[in-house]
């Protein structure tokens, strides 16, 4: 499935919102999406 503009346009806004409202989120938004960006990572290796 691709995601078109629009919709990544719709995201980002939503979590630009999100961040604007509840910044202590950012840190536990930036730190599950690396964790899950590792774990795939290295999966995909093995």
């Amino acid at each position: 499935m691709r995601i078109s503009s629009t919709w990544l346009g719709v995201v980002a806004l939503v979590f630009g919102i999100m961040i604007l409202a509840f910044p202590a989120l950012l840190n536990w938004l930036v730190g599950i999406f690396l964790i899950v960006i590792g774990v795939l990572v290295i999966l995909r290796k093995f």
